[in-house]
């Protein structure tokens, strides 16, 4: 602490001089350095903590299904049908390109071409259905190229053309069709398959192709649009699915259907077509004629 040496008064540290005569201090020899202010170190800025780079969270990709082996379509080569009269006969003649097709057993007449014939065993249930409806119990399959002659025949060879659609058929219709259609059996009713002439079970076939049926007679087509058709016979040779068949009398009452004439008929309702053969061409009319005169005479001379 230094005083002035003139006044005594208290110097200020450092002051070179007195702050009330104005002497100049001695002692210190220098001028007063200013009092030391602590200076604050530079504030240097607020560290902010960058969070740590994301690290991408793990997507498992998403397994794809396990890839099934294609499925190649099997494919038919189409099958063109014609009917061919020789003779007063009718032929069903077919040519094959890659094709395949199936016939009722014992059908084919001749074939010529690259063709192999394949006969399988059916089912049980084929077995019980050929029983029933009239049909062979194996369907011979005929595959690769040429052309197929099948068995001559009186009657009337009809082509149909199904596309995805259903048909009941009578019994013994069934001829030959392409490999795209089904066939199954279908089951009447009790009293219709017993009185109607068309059997308990029928053949039924359905699918994308060709069927060719087999009748007395040319094919008439009947459309019902929830209409009733009744038949007085079995000359109905095809329905569609959608046709319900049943089995009534003509008239109402047992009396009535006496003086009518008219006993048991075959009644068709629904939407949909049904072809029917109301007449006999001329050869089947002759071969019934024969016969009925072969069981006369039978009966003659059994008597």
């Amino acid at each position: 602490m230094a005083f002035c040496s003139n006044c005594g008064t208290r110097l200020i540290e450092g002051a070179v001089f007195c702050p009330e005569c104005g002497t100049k201090n001695w002692i210190t020899g220098t001028p007063a350095q200013p009092a030391y202010q602590h200076q604050p170190p530079p504030q240097q800025p607020a560290y902010q903590t960058q969070p740590p780079p994301q690290q991408p969270v793990y997507q498992p990709q998403p397994q794809a299904p396990p890839q099934q082996p294609e499925r190649i379509p099997v494919h038919f080569g189409a099958i063109q049908f014609e009917v061919v009269t020789k003779e007063t006969l009718k032929f069903l003649k077919a040519e094959f390109e890659n094709s395949a097709i199936r016939y009722e057993s014992g059908g084919m007449y001749y074939m010529q071409g690259n063709l192999e014939l394949e006969a399988n065993l059916p089912s049980a249930g084929g077995f019980l259905k050929s029983m029933v409806t009239r049909e062979s119990v194996v369907k011979p399959v005929i595959r690769g190229s040429g052309t197929v002659w099948f068995e001559p025949s009186f009657g009337e060879f009809t082509i149909m053309e199904l596309q995805g659609d259903e048909w009941i058929l009578d019994r013994g219709a069934y001829y030959a069709s392409e490999m795209g259609i089904e066939i199954g059996s279908y089951t009447n009713k009790s009293f219709s398959g017993m009185f109607s002439g068309e059997g308990f079970f029928q053949t039924k076939v359905s699918g994308v192709g060709k069927v060719v049926i087999l009748s007395n007679g040319p094919l008439e087509t009947i459309e019902l649009n929830n209409e009733k058709l009744v038949v007085d016979g079995s000359f109905a040779v095809a329905r569609q699915s959608s046709i319900q068949l049943t089995v009534a009398r003509a008239s109402k009452g047992i009396f009535g259907s006496m003086l009518s004439g008219e006993g048991i008929v075959n009644t068709f309702t629904g939407t949909g077509k049904v072809l029917i053969a109301p007449a006999a061409n001329k050869y089947i009319t002759l071969i019934n004629y024969l016969s009925s005169i072969q069981r006369r005479v039978m009966q003659i001379k059994n008597s």
